[in-house]
């Protein structure tokens, strides 16, 4: 008798290369077939990272009908779906990659049980992460909150070598219906800025791939001084492509101690990014209301505005600050932000404009193409002062000394500002292609007035602080 087929759930690990669920899938012995369904968490999913979802299960598709297979879509509960299919298809098991956010988690937790109830093999196996978030404990046994003795404890564990890449996946001799990508209209809420975006995207595992070999050739070297350049493509712009499982981190690991070991002086400190990826969802495991609440608990009494005009500002790219603003069309443009970046505009919008961290996470949950949940959080606590092993309040980012030491010739800002410039350039341009026109912006437009004086805005900042400290001591 011919095995029952096999059900592989794709969800974050669109790839054929050390892909340990699909090569469970695999010694099943049976049929595989390869399903992504479009449930409640990809629904949520902010406007860019589910176009950039979607692209991502475009590619895969186009690559799975190259080896002779196909990639079944299905939208829905994902629980539901997975009950369908099994019964459809007569399935034994059903095999994914794990993952690490609460919602995912709880997803997943459900979709086993109710699996296993009805006699179905389910598993989940590692992939999206170099070390469970389990596996890595301080001496006490508890999780780690400061990055550099989790580092520490990381650095010298051995890691398997990534598995050989799929060539060949047994098709089963019916395959049960799929729906339209097109249908789900997953790119909607971009509206006209998702052609504008999908200029700078690089989608798919060869891509990726490529990515990787061009940095780790010659690039990586200078990473250690170019990394902070946001003029230059110093770094890897791998995040974007390890959000959605194009490559594994396994692959990256390894590859980055090769370099180490060959003596590329910047390879150290990129490995080291790539466990601060690690940290973040080790913290978010362990404290999984990380990016709603406070890390720190004596920030609940610290007076952040919400949603203000001003934020609205931030926003669009209209701060007067030119770095920020530069920064803020960056994102819009390309969905991605230079890390650099990330941290002033971060401490900009939070210490600055006194604006809540909360609402810089969410609008970055809107415009990034490597939205990564954890990284995100970590991100802005670590900023405004209130999570784990977090920059001290005091430490304000000053744009525009920053812009002095990091873009000395205003490379990037003139990249990005369209206002105020005789000739702007093709990139600071495309950014009124990609806003909605609701906005009423125009490369015409004077440069925005600055909305604080960055001494004012400090001072503010400082004064803040120190009521919340002074609150403490009272209380």
């Amino acid at each position: 008798m011919a095995k029952a087929p096999v059900i592989l759930w794709l969800r974050r690990d669109f790839r054929l290369h050390d892909h340990e669920a699909l090569h469970a899938a695999l010694d099943e012995g049976g049929p595989v077939i390869p399903v992504f369904i479009h449930d409640e968490l990809c629904e949520a999913l902010g406007a860019a990272p589910r176009w950039r979802m979607g692209e991502a299960v475009a590619a895969f598709a186009a690559r799975l009908e190259e080896m002779g297979s196909r990639l079944v879509l299905r939208r829905g509960s994902a629980r539901a779906v997975l009950e369908a299919l099994v019964a459809e298809t007569g399935a034994c098991a059903v095999h994914w990659s794990r993952a690490y956010d609460p919602a995912a988690i709880k997803r997943d937790r459900e979709v086993k049980a109710a699996l296993k109830e009805a006699g179905v093999n389910a598993q989940s196996h590692k992939g999206h992460l170099l070390f469970e978030p389990w596996d890595v404990q301080t001496k006490q046994g508890g999780p780690y909150k400061v990055y550099t003795p989790y580092w520490n404890a990381v650095r010298g564990r051995q890691l398997a070598a990534p598995l050989a890449t799929v060539g060949d996946i047994p098709s089963p001799e019916t395959w049960p219906d799929t729906e339209a990508l097109g249908d789900w209209e997953m790119g909607a809420d971009m509206n006209r800025g998702a052609d504008v975006v999908a200029l700078h995207a690089t989608v798919g595992e060869r891509a990726a791939q490529g990515r990787m070999a061009a940095f780790l050739g010659d690039k990586i070297a200078e990473y250690q001084e170019a990394r902070n350049l946001p003029a230059e493509t110093g770094t890897s712009n791998l995040s974007e492509n390890l959000s959605y499982g194009e490559i594994s981190p396994r692959a990256l690991w390894h590859a980055g101690w090769r370099r180490i070991e060959e003596g590329a002086s910047g390879a150290q400190t990129w490995v080291k990014e790539l466990v601060w990826r690690e940290f973040a969802a080790h913290l978010l495991y362990h404290y999984p209301q990380m990016d709603e609440r406070n890390w720190r608990e004596e920030w609940n009494g610290f007076d952040w505005r919400r949603d203000n005009n001003d934020a609205a500002a931030w926003r669009k790219g209209r701060t007067g600050e030119p770095f920020v603003d530069a920064a803020m069309r960056e994102l819009y443009v390309t969905g991605r932000m230079h890390n650099r970046a990330r941290m002033i505009v971060a401490s900009y919008l939070t210490k600055h404009l006194l604006t809540d961290w909360r609402v810089g996470l969410r609008w970055f949950e809107e415009c990034l193409i490597d939205w990564d949940p954890a990284s995100n959080a970590l991100g802005w606590q670590w900023v405004a002062g209130s999570g784990p092993d977090a920059t001290p309040y005091f430490r304000i980012f000053n744009p525009a000394t920053q812009a002095d030491k990091f873009d000395p010739e205003g490379d990037y800002r003139k990249a990005w500002l369209a206002e105020g410039q005789a000739h702007p350039t093709k990139t600071a341009l495309s950014f009124f292609d990609a806003i909605p026109r609701s906005w009423e912006m125009s490369a015409e437009d004077d440069p925005p007035e600055r909305l604080i004086g960055l001494k004012e805005g400090r001072e503010k900042a400082l004064a803040a602080y120190d009521a919340l400290k002074q609150g403490r001591k009272d209380g």
